[in-house]
C-alpha cells in the first residue's frame, strides 16, 4: 500500500512575524488531507530553538491540537517526505531556511533560495521589475549607517525626489510590520526611525491615492494566475491591526474592475513571478491610482499569508480551487521541482527528524 507522505509544517521563526506564521501554520495543518499526509508539525522559537513534536503543537489552538493528533508514531530515525514552511519574513522566506533545505537535499513548497531572497528585498526587486519594464512607484533605499552619517543630506533627497504622504518600510519584512505613513519631515523621521528597529535597510515609496489590488500566482515553469481581489482597507492603509486586528478590512474578490485591467494584472503577476524565478507559490500586490488610472507593481510575496481568511488562498478559492486542493496542488509542485517527471515514483527522502534536531538542540 502506498505510504502516506510524511509532511514536515515548519512555522514561527525569528522574524516579527512570528505570530502570523503560527496562524498559517494552524490553517494549513487543520486541511491538509489526513488520508494523504502525515502531519508533522516543527516550530522554531523566537530566539531560533527547533522545538519537538509535542512543544510544536502546544503552540497551535487547542482545536487543531486536537485534529492533527498524529495517530501513526513518528520515531526520530523516520524519514520527512517534504518540507511546507509558512515561516514568514527574514530566517524564512528570504532564502536561509531554502538554502539549509537544499544542504539538507529535502523537497520544499515554494521558491529558491534566490526568488525568496529577491522576494524578500523590497529594494532588489523593484530594480528588476523596472529593468523589464514593470511600472513601480517612485523610491529609494538606504542603510542604517548612511542615515546616522548623513541624515540632513537624506531628508533633502527625499524630499526632493518624492512628495508627501510618504510610505516608509523595512526593506525585508512582510505583514505591514513596521510601515508607516508620513504626511511631513517629523513623521518622515519617526517612521524611519520605527522601520530601522525592524531592519537594518529601510525602503521610502511614493504615497498614491489608490486602490489595493492583489494576485496569486500558482506553478513552477507554467504558472497561472488567479482572479484578481481588491481590499478595503479599516484603516488609512492596510497596516498590521488593519490585518490582523479589528476584522473591519474588506476583501472584495474578484475585484470590481474592467476585464481589460483583470487581464492586465494577471498577466503582469506573472511576469512578475517569472522575472524573479519563483516557484511553487506567490502573492502579487499591485496598486491602482485612482486619478491617473496607472497600475503600479507594489511588491511580491513568496510565502504569503496562509490562513483561510487570507488573499492568497481565497483568490484561489474563487478562482476554483479550493484550500485543501491547492496544498495538494503546492506539494505536488514541489515534488516536481525536486524530482522532475519522476515525481510519481520517487523514493523517499533521506532527511531523518532527528536530524532535523540536530540543527538546534530541541526542547
Amino acid at each position: 500500500m502506498r505510504h502516506k507522505k510524511r509532511v514536515m509544517v515548519l512555522f514561527g521563526g525569528k522574524s516579527a512575524e512570528y505570530k502570523i506564521s503560527i496562524q498559517s501554520a494552524s490553517s494549513v495543518i487543520s486541511a491538509l488531507n489526513k488520508k494523504k499526509y502525515n502531519v508533522i508539525p516543527i516550530a522554531i522559537s523566537q530566539s531560533g530553538e527547533w522545538l519537538n513534536i509535542e512543544n510544536s503543537k502546544k503552540l497551535l489552538p487547542a482545536l487543531i491540537r486536537k485534529k492533527t493528533t498524529i495517530k501513526e508514531p513518528v520515531k526520530k530515525n523516520e524519514c520527512i517526505d517534504i518540507v511546507f514552511s509558512v515561516l514568514h519574513g527574514p530566517y524564512g522566506e528570504d532564502g536561509a531556511m531554502q538554502g539549509m533545505l537544499e544542504i539538507l537535499d529535502v523537497p520544499y513548497v515554494g521558491a529558491g533560495v534566490l526568488a525568496s531572497a529577491v522576494g524578500m528585498d523590497k529594494g532588489i526587486q523593484k530594480i528588476i521589475f523596472e529593468k523589464i519594464g514593470i511600472l513601480t512607484v517612485p523610491w529609494l533605499s538606504f542603510k542604517k549607517e548612511k542615515w546616522q552619517r548623513e541624515r540632513k543630506n537624506l531628508i533633502k533627497e527625499i524630499e526632493k525626489k518624492l512628495f508627501y504622504p510618504i510610505f516608509v518600510k523595512p526593506i525585508n519584512l512582510g505583514s505591514s510590520i513596521g510601515i508607516s505613513k508620513a504626511r511631513n519631515r517629523k513623521e518622515l523621521i519617526k517612521g524611519i526611525s520605527l522601520a530601522f528597529s525592524y531592519s537594518r535597510e529601510v525602503i521610502i515609496e511614493q504615497g498614491i491615492d489608490a486602490r489595493e489590488i492583489e494576485c496569486s500566482v500558482l506553478g513552477n515553469d507554467n504558472p497561472k494566475s488567479s482572479v484578481p481581489g481588491e481590499i478595503i482597507a479599516s484603516r488609512e492603509f492596510y497596516n498590521y491591526e488593519a490585518k490582523y486586528i479589528d476584522k473591519n478590512s474588506k476583501l472584495i474578490i474578484p475585484a470590481k474592475i474592467s476585464k481589460i485591467l483583470t487581464k492586465e494584472i494577471k498577466l503582469i503577476a506573472i511576469k512578475a513571478f517569472i522575472a524573479i524565478k519563483a516557484s511553487g507559490m506567490a502573492r502579487v500586490d499591485f496598486l491602482l491610482d485612482k486619478t491617473t488610472k496607472k497600475l503600479y507593481l507594489n511588491e511580491i510575496n513568496t510565502i504569503p499569508g496562509f490562513t483561510k481568511i487570507s488573499m492568497y488562498p481565497k483568490l484561489w478559492q474563487a478562482s476554483g480551487v479550493e484550500y485543501s486542493k491547492l496544498l495538494d496542488k503546492l506539494i505536488n509542485l514541489a515534488f516536481n521541482k525536486y524530482y522532475g517527471e519522476e515525481s510519481k515514483n520517487a523514493q523517499r527522502s533521506t532527511l531523518r527528524l532527528c536530524d532535523i534536531y540536530r540543527i538546534r538542540p530541541s526542547s
